[in-house]
């Protein structure tokens, strides 16, 4: 048997499934992205914080959730927000749910009809 504890992860909006083992104590957004498991989405991957907790980007839907560490992620819980994985410590298997990212306020290139170039 795998040594580790099991995290299932849940991605995509077909709700694929795969389990990883993640050491006692280990940091979720670190044991995600060691697991090549989108944690951020296209634009913050490359924009964030570097798991210090102020970006809210690397959020995810846990359970069970484990008891808030950090203040921001305490205010996720109270206000019923998605968890920081960068504030989650994994000490019991869990379900993780990755979710879709959007950014806020995205405008895109508006596209010009074939008549209008």
């Amino acid at each position: 048997m795998a040594e580790g504890i099991p995290v299932r992860v849940i991605t995509g909006s077909e709700g694929e499934e795969t389990t990883i083992r993640v050491e006692p104590g280990a940091n979720l957004r670190e044991s995600l992205l060691e697991h090549d498991l989108p944690v951020y989405g296209t634009v913050s991957q490359y924009a964030n914080c570097g798991g210090r907790g102020v970006c809210s980007t690397c959020t995810v839907e846990v359970d069970p959730a484990p008891e808030p560490t950090h203040w921001h992620d305490a205010a996720a819980v109270r206000f019923g927000y998605p968890r920081l994985s960068c504030c989650i410590t994994v000490e019991e298997p869990m379900t993780v749910r990755l979710l879709d990212k959007h950014v806020w306020g995205q405008v895109l290139p508006r596209r010009v009809a074939p008549d209008e170039s």
